[in-house]
Parts: C-alpha cells; structure tokens; sequence
C-alpha cells in the first residue's frame, strides 16, 4: 500500500463527511441529533449497513 494513495483516501473522504453539513446544515444537525439518542445496538447496525455498503461498493469498483 502506497502512503500517498492513502492520504488521498483519507482526503476524499473528509471531503465526502463534508457534503452534508456544507449543503444541509440544518439537516444535517438535526440527522446527527436523531443519532445521538440511538441506543448502541441500533447505532451499530447503522455503522454495520455503511461498512458493509462501502465495502461492497469497493469490490464493484475494483
């Protein structure tokens, strides 16, 4: 793995994290205040779907 392709990752995806709250603020925060009273097992099935969605995104990009 090369160090570069991983800061340009790491680069891409703050710019992705930053959408949302760029385009949508008040959205945004409302979205992350329904989050925060989530109980954990529901709040990690959420974290589940998304790295299981990425993961699947990147096998079909590759």
């Amino acid at each position: 793995m090369d160090w570069n392709e991983l800061a340009r990752a790491l680069a891409l995806f703050m710019v992705i994290e930053s959408i949302m709250p760029f385009l949508a603020p008040a959205r945004w925060r409302s979205a992350m205040l329904r989050l925060s009273v989530m109980d954990d097992r529901a709040l990690r099935v959420v974290g589940l779907l998304g790295m299981l969605s990425g993961l699947a995104a990147l096998k079909f990009l590759d």
